[in-house]
């Protein structure tokens, strides 16, 4: 039988009925079909998972009582934070959902000089809600309890003015760079990844790493696509040091 499980951003005593959000209720009655009973696993970034069954199943409203908690620990053991120029659309959306499955703990969306995305106040706080929605929905699929910590869209000098002494090993993707994956030691302190845009980094781009003391990270000779070099990147890190 299969058993759903839901993000929901809320308290979840045992014992008590909760109100599912909206579009989890919407698709667990109209589209799954699920009966008053039915089993469900909900989670709310606690780290853990929390047994419920369907209590109400009305047009606006769908609930459920949280019958019994259970600790879980599915976080990767390597802290790998990716700090990604922001791609267009669907591209973006594909990044983030990846990178959560494959254990990230953190994740920045970067502007850098060749950003081709403009963000307002307005539409960042949008997209950044819907960003939010696709990590927590990689979440509920792969199994994870906790979700990575997205922080806003910043420029690529403030954030990297931000990092301090970080002890994590800054890594760079460049096609250009000089560091391959099985020169890098071992990371207790995690790592650090930075990628670039559909355009790549620009030059000024490329000193402002440099001066943050980022090593250029080569994966090969093949140049990758934006969506497509952090992930890969990410999957190898995992592999060497991480749990993959």
């Amino acid at each position: 039988m299969r058993i759903p499980r839901i993000f929901t951003d809320q308290p979840l005593p045992v014992g008590q009925e909760v109100l599912l959000p909206e579009q989890a209720g919407e698709h667990v009655a109209r589209v799954l079909r699920l009966e008053h009973g039915h089993p469900l696993i909900l989670f709310n970034g606690d780290g853990r998972e929390y047994d419920a069954r369907l209590t109400t199943l009305a047009k606006r409203a769908v609930s459920s009582e949280i019958i019994a908690v259970r600790e879980v620990d599915r976080e990767a053991p390597l802290r790998l934070t990716l700090a990604q120029g922001i791609a267009r659309g669907e591209k973006m959306d594909w990044i983030l959902q990846k990178a959560t499955e494959l254990g990230v703990s953190r994740i920045v969306p970067l502007v850098t000089e060749r950003t081709e995305v403009k963000l307002d106040e307005d539409r960042a706080e949008r997209r950044l809600a819907h960003w939010h929605s696709v990590i927590a929905g990689a979440c509920e699929q792969c199994g994870r309890t906790r979700l990575p910590v997205l922080e806003p869209p910043q420029r690529l000098d403030r954030w990297l003015g931000s990092l301090g002494e970080d002890a994590a090993i800054r890594l760079a993707l460049l096609p250009e760079g000089d560091t391959h994956l099985q020169q890098l030691p071992q990371m207790d302190n995690g790592a650090l990844l930075v990628v670039g845009p559909e355009g790549g980094f620009s030059e000024h781009d490329i000193v402002l790493l440099a001066q943050g003391r980022f090593r250029g990270l080569r994966l090969g000779p093949r140049i990758l696509r934006t969506e497509t070099a952090g992930v890969a990147a990410l999957a190898a890190l995992q592999a060497l040091y991480g749990d993959l």
